[in-house]
């Protein structure tokens, strides 16, 4: 029930060339008692902490060259109420309201937020304990009733956060057998018993493919960042296919179809969220991977403006209120701060113009 409340993002099949090598399949020597991890965001990182609270083993895969995935990029916070920086505050706030703005702005599957919103608080104050962050900033963002979205004092949240978890189960890998984190690691298959139920996966590294037994924790992240015709967003969204996202590259879908593969249903594929902001690096404004605007901007106290120059919306209302507004106007769009709104945000400021 800890906060791996990021997209997951989910690994995939051989690749072409692995059909016509030889691989050799190699089993991982590692205790039976182990949970898997795939995805090393803060989803898997959650969850491989939580395994180890609790005394079990996990190894952990990550595709990538480092952990981290799609969480390092959250730069506006982690959304929790009745938290503990909430009530030192003074801010009023509570599950059931959260619950409500969620319900308002979501696909109404009052179950599932029930979960994200009861665990919220918790989870926040888990952060702060556990690893010793700092989440002592509140704001209000877009289509929350009240300032709930919680993030530290210097560099962006989803990084600080990370980091702290990755470095949790790094100390604990280095101390013991307990744990183990391996990268560059695409898993390939869940391997399943006679039965039909998951057992374990198969990855490749290095040009060997391995496999790993025991129960399977997916932490995988999402679609958006293949834009090829045999994608999932081609076949679930193919009306968004012309714009840029600011997933990973990493984020393929490969391993929904993994999922799928051994009989797994798939939902609510077509709700491909749209994000208002991002940022147009001038030497490269047709880049199709675009590094977020983030929402703390506009919660500061930006203002969008059109190509006109005028401010057209609300900029606290929800992503997809103004994302259709945005439709509705001319661009090029402008997101613009004062002094006040960047002094508040400065270190995000640097960031931004830093990056061109």
């Amino acid at each position: 029930s800890h906060p791996g409340l990021w997209n997951c993002r989910l690994t995939g099949p051989y690749p072409p060339e692995a059909c016509a090598t030889a691989f050799r399949i190699m089993a991982t020597v590692f205790p039976v008692d182990q949970a898997i991890v795939v995805g090393g965001g803060l989803a898997g990182m959650s969850a491989a902490n939580t395994v180890l609270e609790n005394g079990g083993r996990v190894i952990l895969l990550d595709k990538s060259s480092f952990c981290g995935g799609n969480s390092t990029k959250a730069t506006s916070g982690i959304n929790g109420a009745a938290t503990k920086t909430q009530k030192a505050k003074g801010i009023e706030d509570s599950v059931d309201l959260f619950t409500s703005d969620t319900l308002k702005g979501g696909a109404k599957k009052p179950d599932v937020v029930k979960v994200l919103c009861g665990n919220s608080g918790a989870d926040v104050d888990w952060l702060m304990d556990k690893f010793n962050l700092d989440l002592s900033l509140v704001a209000r963002l877009g289509g929350h009733s009240a300032p709930r979205t919680h993030r530290g004092k210097e560099r962006f949240p989803g990084m600080t956060i990370t980091y702290a978890l990755i470095q949790m189960v790094e100390k604990i890998s280095e101390r013991t057998d307990r744990a183990k984190i391996i990268t560059k690691a695409r898993a390939t298959q869940l391997l399943t018993n006679a039965e039909g139920a998951c057992v374990g996966l198969a990855y490749e590294k290095g040009g060997m493919v391995f496999q790993e037994h025991g129960p399977v924790i997916l932490a995988t992240g999402g679609f958006g960042a293949d834009f090829t015709q045999q994608s999932l967003l081609a076949q679930y969204r193919p009306d968004l296919m012309h714009l840029p996202t600011t997933n990973g590259e990493h984020c393929t879908g490969d391993g929904i179809k993994m999922g799928e593969a051994i009989g797994g249903k798939s939902i609510d594929l077509e709700w491909v969220q749209v994000h208002p902001t991002g940022l147009v690096k001038p030497d490269d404004p047709d880049a199709k991977i675009k590094f977020l605007a983030a929402e703390a901007l506009r919660g500061v106290g930006g203002l969008v403006l059109n190509a006109h120059g005028q401010r057209f919306a609300n900029e606290l209302g929800r992503r997809d209120y103004v994302t259709g507004e945005m439709w509705k106007n001319k661009p090029p769009f402008r997101l613009c701060l004062n002094k006040a709104a960047s002094d508040e945000i400065a270190w995000h400021c640097k960031h931004y113009t830093g990056r061109g």
